[in-house]
């Protein structure tokens, strides 16, 4: 298995035509259907929203070019990467360096149960959370909850996380982070003087909050599926972690446009240097990538009662999943005592 990393290696080499087109497939049909929106506005909402959702998705596209950008795998160029990262960033309204400092930590501890909390979702072990406090397992809950986490977290992202400093920061980072508030400011002034405040606030925050519920989905079925792999660190392997810690998500063609095959996750940590543009083809070409089991559309739903990992099966488990598995295992052990 170890071959296949060096094998893959042959995809890293991005194309500059391939990368100009999907900078323009994607910048260039944005920006028609904001201005679909405006106009569409003048009649009703309603007529609006379908405009709004399909902006949405170009709003994800314009991510995943953000994301490779971060990876230095859209263009050969550094300086172009960056650039074209910024910007994409601001239309995100996603600080740039500060975003991949902590996507690269995220892509260095994926799957070790001992190093998370860098660019993940907050998950509790089986054992953490039975021997949790109350309070605890009230902000788990809470944390977990398809509401609070893809309703509610999209919020927190644009107007929290993404807007305020972390002491820890880097410079660099902290920069990044003031560069594209001020950017986002400069642009949404510019655009209010142009269509009007109220106008330019409901069509931008709208395609925006679209993009992050799909997007906060996207990232949570990648990492939250019931045989996902998890590993303390004196047992964890990067290749085990990027095949079976990353889902292979088979997701409609539409879909797999609009998100940049990002669903050939497993690819992607696999070797994060591959452009979104040649994902699947990596896949198709590889018989040890063809084997990992995929997670179609429907089957990525049950994701939502995965809340916990039990490190004794290896497996994702709800909290009804863990009452019944608390009350079994404390059967079990009555049961010794008293032998």
């Amino acid at each position: 298995m170890e071959n296949i990393i060096s094998a893959l290696s042959t995809f890293q080499r991005s194309s500059v035509a391939r990368s100009i087109w999907q900078l323009a497939n994607t910048l260039i049909p944005y920006a028609v259907l904001w201005v679909l929106v405006y106009y569409a506005l003048d009649i009703s909402y309603w007529l609006a929203l379908p405009i709004i959702v399909l902006a949405s998705g170009f709003t994800i596209r314009s991510f995943i070019i953000f994301h490779d950008c971060g990876h230095q795998s859209f263009f050969r160029s550094r300086k172009a990467n960056d650039f074209w990262g910024r910007i994409t960033g601001v239309l995100t309204f996603t600080p740039y360096y500060y975003w991949n400092a902590n996507h690269a930590r995220h892509h260095a501890t994926s799957s070790n149960l001992d190093k998370r909390g860098a660019g993940d979702v907050w998950m509790m072990t089986y054992e953490e959370f039975i021997n949790a406090t109350p309070k605890e397992q009230r902000q788990y809950r809470l944390y977990r909850h398809p509401l609070i986490m893809f309703f509610l977290g999209p919020l927190f992202m644009t107007l929290i996380s993404h807007r305020l400093v972390r002491r820890k920061a880097s410079r660099k980072e902290k920069l990044s982070i003031y560069g594209t508030n001020l950017s986002i400011l400069i642009v949404g002034v510019a655009m209010s003087l142009i269509v009007g405040w109220k106008a330019y606030l409901i069509i931008q925050c709208s395609i925006l909050y679209f993009a992050l519920i799909f997007g906060i989905w996207l990232f949570y079925v990648q990492h939250q599926f019931e045989d996902v792999y998890w590993s303390r660190t004196n047992g964890w392997n990067f290749i085990t972690a990027s095949l079976e810690g990353g889902s292979f998500y088979k997701l409609p063609a539409v879909l797999r446009w609009f998100t940049g095959s990002i669903g050939y996750h497993h690819v992607h940590h696999l070797n994060s240097k591959i452009p979104n543009y040649y994902l699947a083809k990596c896949h198709d070409e590889f018989q040890e990538l063809n084997s990992i089991k995929p997670v179609d559309f429907w089957g990525s739903l049950k994701a939502l009662n995965y809340r916990l990992h039990d490190e004794e099966t290896g497996k994702m488990i709800g909290f009804r999943e863990a009452k019944e598995l608390q009350m079994s295992r404390s059967q079990r052990v009555r049961e010794a005592v008293s032998q």
